[in-house]
């Protein structure tokens, strides 16, 4: 892991803030009477792409731009955030974007990638078949294949975590959403860098809980397939690098089933007027599921998006939790 000292992290928060103003967090009066806790929303849904990977994405380009001055573009595969986020950055830093979506991508999501700048490939019918063909084409074309989990994706991600943790002091617990963990080795490197003793605890799916079993047996654990409809954390395979950094840092995972998150999206809802994707829905649906135990403690969760497909997201605010039918792996 790259230097993740204060100063480090700061000057990486400086860089993200220049083009990403902080993101708020708020102390939701509902929620509080809902949980029993002195709660904080982390409202990630703020960000100019609707998720916490802008940060990540900024300070990633900056790197790429300063050790490979020579490359004129990037491609990426993704389902949604991580291309939003990496389109956006690399064209403001003047690079061209090439991203690989899956056929049935969801469409608002390839419009927001075709509207901040990117070349939208279609191919395959899942994330993994998606990837092979960003590989395919970064050496076909010369693009730069920009990789899900990075060391200066975490830095930029790592803004998030020191935001919170400057306005809010003695938070007892944090509950991070993790798909290839990014977000939680984030929030671990601010906590670190400031010196408290704050728990940060790993959310995952139930239904897809690689990540989870990797924590628990220390050692890299995969999932067969990703039956979620929080597409964000349905990572079969985690990253050996996170799973390093976060492995005897974190405090410990959760997973939630789907039912879960969509009532955690449903109370999001009620209770802030907030519209969470499942993914981002996933640390207030874990806090739910513990709430006795957190009861009179200062408690925050990360929204970590609020990019949910507008079918879906009816459908759940109707009251029902989607079931999906086809493996989405590894979505990002």
């Amino acid at each position: 892991m790259n230097d993740l000292s204060l100063a480090s992290l700061r000057a990486a928060a400086a860089m993200v803030h220049a083009q990403v103003p902080p993101t708020p967090q708020y102390a939701w009066p509902l929620l509080a009477q809902r949980t029993g806790c002195d709660l904080w929303v982390k409202h990630e849904n703020h960000t100019p792409t609707g998720a916490f990977k802008a940060r990540g994405a900024i300070t990633y380009i900056d790197w790429l731009r300063r050790t490979h001055p020579e490359v004129e573009g990037i491609i990426t595969a993704t389902r949604g955030n991580h291309g939003q986020a990496q389109v956006r950055a690399a064209t403001a830093a003047g690079l061209r974007a090439t991203i690989v979506v899956p056929h049935g991508n969801a469409r608002e999501k390839n419009a927001a990638m075709r509207a901040f700048g990117a070349t939208l490939i279609e191919h395959g019918h899942d994330f993994d078949s998606a990837k092979a063909e960003a590989i395919r084409l970064s050496a076909e074309q010369g693009l730069y294949m920009v990789p899900a989990y990075h060391d200066e994706l975490v830095r930029g991600v790592a803004s998030y975590g020191l935001e919170l943790f400057d306005a809010v002091p003695d938070i007892d617990t944090v509950y991070v959403p993790v798909g290839c963990g990014s977000g939680l080795c984030g929030t671990i490197a601010a906590r670190d860098a400031l010196g408290l003793r704050t728990r940060i605890v790993g959310v995952v799916s139930a239904h897809v809980d690689a990540a989870k079993r990797s924590f628990e047996e220390k050692r890299l654990i995969a999932s067969p397939t990703a039956y979620t409809f929080a597409d964000g954390v349905a990572v079969c395979t985690p990253v050996q690098a996170a799973l390093d950094y976060f492995g005897p840092r974190a405090d410990r995972f959760i997973g939630v089933t789907d039912d879960e998150v969509a009532h955690a999206i449903r109370v999001y809802w009620e209770d802030t007027h907030n519209l969470a994707e499942g993914a981002g829905a996933v640390a207030l649906a874990a806090l739910l599921q513990e709430k006795d135990a957190m009861r009179g403690k200062r408690v925050a969760v990360i929204l970590s998006g609020g990019n949910g497909d507008r079918s879906q997201m009816a459908e759940i605010l109707g009251g029902a939790t989607p079931r999906v039918t086809m493996d989405m792996r590894k979505a990002i």
